[in-house]
């Protein structure tokens, strides 16, 4: 048995005209389902414990209790 050479992009192109277009319609579905998977596997953290530091770098300097004071007054005075 040969191995077969890969699919090029060009060549998923190209295939793309030979479809008709119920055929291109789903296919499209097909990509997004999949392109929409991968993305929330990604952008999603599959534990709380991942979001421990996330923006530390935005608060670096920043006293909370200050921060707090400030955030407080700001609702009082408008």
């Amino acid at each position: 048995m040969r191995d077969r050479e890969p699919i090029s992009y060009m060549d998923y192109v190209k295939g793309i005209d030979r479809l008709n277009p119920e055929e291109q319609l789903s296919l499209v579905g097909i990509i997004s389902s999949r392109l929409k998977k991968a993305i929330t596997r990604k952008t999603r953290p599959s534990s709380i414990l991942e979001l421990e530091g996330l923006g530390a770098e935005e608060w670096k300097g920043i006293n909370a209790q200050d921060y707090v004071r400030k955030e407080r007054e700001s609702w009082v005075n408008g």
